[in-house]
């Protein structure tokens, strides 16, 4: 049965666990037919069927509905939706979906002569052409609200973005004079729960035509059919504290169109009217159309502003290269190069720190702050630290908060010590919330859980903050201390050879020595693992039973990413941070020759290049190698069968995906690899999710994107 909210109890939190998909219920503008697609037999429903199929609907067939035609679709239909046509003189859609062994059939009346109805290729074709014109985001979505606020008719069109922290902002809207507006107002993220998100990205248009509804309950041949997942069913009913949330925003109807970019949920188009008004199926499409291509212009112009800002970084770097690969005096330089250091990064002040030297431009905090700065920094044990928020993690920037909320840090050696430091000022920003996001819902004991009442604008001053460091110029920064440290590496080369000629040549055959030693250990360390792995393959093949030969099979797979691992680490430059997707692309290679001829091309990879720490990456192959072999063994039964593997960076995080066209999940697989893969995912502070492939299965891992240098 469906949860109530007298069930709920007083944690507010508890709205991230409602079960809003299963609600038992429909919205009465509508009808819910349950139908049995194998003997076209009605098994249960929700609203005023009676009027349309007579008082003994239930148990019925549904065959004067759609007749023998849209039955033989429903029956060869893995899923859905489905759109078969109108009934009733037109007067009302059809449309199916598929929930496990039942089809869902809704029936909502049809709307002619409203705009996306009879015109709907026009409004997508004029929609999509409005968005190209947009010079820029804001101009974008600013086009975007003027089009849905005309195409749905409603008082009011939000478009509406997540932020990073699942809070909302209002980036554009489009409401009647009389009423106000939302532009620039924020949204707590408890506003739209977490499961509330993930139906968004299931059910990309849904409307509340009347909030004042009475739910119409779902009544069947068997009394567990109310628990039904309506998730992908459009009348579904809404939660209870959804409806009264827009009451308290004096909001009689709702609809919203989900934003995907990158099949993530961008944001969100919100739109209310102050009197009950509808949207039938085909305004819905033509709304999620225009919405899918506002989407991709949303993905074209921030890729072209990251785009530009990657090239003005990289063209001022080339130019620092320039003066870096001459000879030069290390305080004649900073002297020179300073400035041009604190343009680089869009710093208001920059500090060179170098052995006593010290050069700086632009507005810095007093000497003996940055003293501090720099003894904390130092104590970090991090080539690179950076933060907007520099009080949160040394409390004695609070003092000079004003000049230096931002910090970016670079720390060349420790001995000497050779240290840059980027400033930025503090940012004052004044927040306009919807209602104060800080103040608690009172809540009286037995009393049923209630949404936040007051949307009335409230400003939060946020103090001690900077902008932030975008991710391109914390990528030139990792670039510029290579530069530097190159340069550095150049200079010392440089008077070691005309002063210490001996010293020098002593020095480099202790290096050279040292290199040995590393390589012999390397070596040995290899010969370890690929000592262990013949072995378990001479086991594996002096077995006769299938079942631990297999397993010796899996141990050598798992061990051989290990393997893999350690040889990428002491191949590259440096052993803290590699690249995942090169990473990946050889631990499936080196998986398929030890998978046989017959997996050969089965394997098919997308790869995204992504920067991540060693540690991560070692998490990251044996959970690779986990889902590959699961894939081999359950998916196929151990006999060939196309694998894709998918890497991608979205904002902070990658995403990992390993989907099969096998034979589905088959029982519920608890085993030493399903717990080592959920062991895995945890350390990587991340998530994994399996979802049907339709065939097979699909599973994603989604991880922040971590490197040492981080703060």
């Amino acid at each position: 049965m469906a949860t109530s909210p007298s069930d709920l109890g007083h944690d507010l939190t508890i709205c991230d666990r409602e079960p809003i998909h299963i609600p038992g219920a429909i919205q009465p503008h509508g009808m819910l037919l349950i139908v049995d697609p194998a003997e076209g037999v009605i098994v249960g429903g929700a609203g005023d069927v009676a009027s349309l199929l007579g008082a003994d609907w239930l148990g019925g067939t549904i065959l004067d509905l759609i007749g023998e035609a849209g039955l033989a679709i429903l029956r060869s239909t893995v899923a859905g939706p489905v759109v078969l046509g109108t009934t009733g003189q037109t007067t009302l859609s059809v449309v199916a979906s598929r929930e496990g062994r039942f089809w869902l059939i809704e029936l909502e009346p049809t709307a002619p002569g409203e705009p996306g109805t009879d015109d709907a290729l026009t409004w997508i074709e004029q929609g999509g052409e409005e968005c190209s014109r947009a010079v820029d985001l804001d101009d974008l979505t600013a086009r975007a609200a003027s089009i849905f606020a005309r195409l749905t008719g409603f008082d009011r069109v939000m478009i509406y973005r997540f932020l990073d922290d699942d809070s909302g902002k209002v980036v554009a809207e489009r409401h009647a004079p009389d009423i106000h507006g939302f532009l620039n107002h924020h949204f707590p993220a408890s506003d739209i729960p977490r499961q509330a998100r993930a139906l968004y990205i299931r059910n990309r248009v849904r409307v509340i035509p009347d909030a004042s509804y009475t739910p119409a309950p779902i009544i069947g041949l068997d009394p567990t059919l109310s628990a039904v997942d309506l998730s992908n069913v459009g009348v579904r009913a809404v939660s209870p504290i959804h409806v009264q949330y827009l009451r308290n925003m004096a909001v009689a109807a709702s609809a919203s169109v989900s934003i995907i970019k990158d099949g993530m949920l961008w944001g969100l188009v919100a739109c209310h009217h102050r009197s009950p008004r509808n949207l039938s199926y085909l305004q819905r499409k033509t709304c999620e159309l225009i919405a899918a291509s506002l989407a991709q212009q949303i993905g074209a112009k921030e890729e072209a502003a990251e785009y530009r800002e990657r090239l003005r970084l990289r063209t001022a770097e080339d130019a620092l290269a320039q003066r870096f690969a001459q000879e030069y005096d290390p305080d004649q330089l900073s002297a020179l190069i300073g400035s041009d250091l604190q343009r680089l990064l869009r710093a208001d002040g920059f500090v060179l720190q170098r052995g006593p030297m010290r050069y700086s431009s632009g507005h810095v905090p007093p000497p003996e702050a940055i003293s501090d700065i720099l003894q904390w920094v130092r104590a970090q044990g991090n080539i690179l630290l950076h933060t907007a928020a520099l009080e949160h993690r040394l409390p004695a920037a609070h003092a000079y908060r004003d000049m230096a909320s931002g910090l970016l840090a670079i720390t060349l050696s420790a001995d000497e010590p050779v240290v840059l430091l980027w400033f930025r000022a503090e940012t004052l920003q004044t927040i306009q919330w919807a209602g104060n996001p800080h103040k608690a819902v009172e809540q009286e004991p037995d009393r049923p859980l209630t949404p936040r009442a007051s949307f009335a604008a409230w400003s939060e001053e946020i103090r001690g903050r900077a902008l932030p460091w975008s991710p391109a110029e914390i990528e030139a920064a990792h670039r510029l201390s290579r530069l530097l440290f190159d340069a550095r590496q150049r200079r010392r080369i440089s008077e070691l050879n005309r002063e210490l000629t001996r010293a020098v040549t002593d020095k480099d055959a202790l290096l050279a020595q040292q290199e040995t030693l590393i390589k012999e250990v390397n070596h040995r360390v290899q010969n370890s693992l690929q000592l262990v792995v013949a072995f378990l393959a001479m086991q594996a093949n002096a077995e006769n039973d299938e079942t631990l030969t297999r397993h010796l099979g899996e141990a050598q797979r798992r061990l051989s990413a290990v393997a893999l691992v350690h040889r990428r680490l002491y191949s590259e430059d440096t052993v803290t941070v590699i690249d995942l997707g090169r990473y990946i692309e050889d631990l499936l290679a080196e998986m398929q020759s030890s998978m046989g001829d017959e997996w050969t091309g089965r394997l098919t990879m997308d790869l995204a290049p992504l920067l991540i720490s060693a540690d991560a990456a070692v998490q990251v192959g044996l959970v690779l190698v986990e889902l590959v072999i699961n894939a081999q063994k359950y998916a196929y039964g151990g006999k060939p069968g196309p694998i894709a593997i998918t890497l991608e960076k979205v904002r902070n995080r990658f995403r990992l995906t390993v989907a099969d066209r096998g034979q589905g999940r088959t029982g519920n697989r608890t085993g030493f690899g399903t717990r080592m893969l959920g062991a895995m995912v945890k350390r990587l502070d991340g998530t994994i999710e399996e979802s049907d492939n339709a065939p097979g299965l699909r599973f994603t891992v989604s991880a922040p994107i971590a490197t040492p240098e981080d703060v």
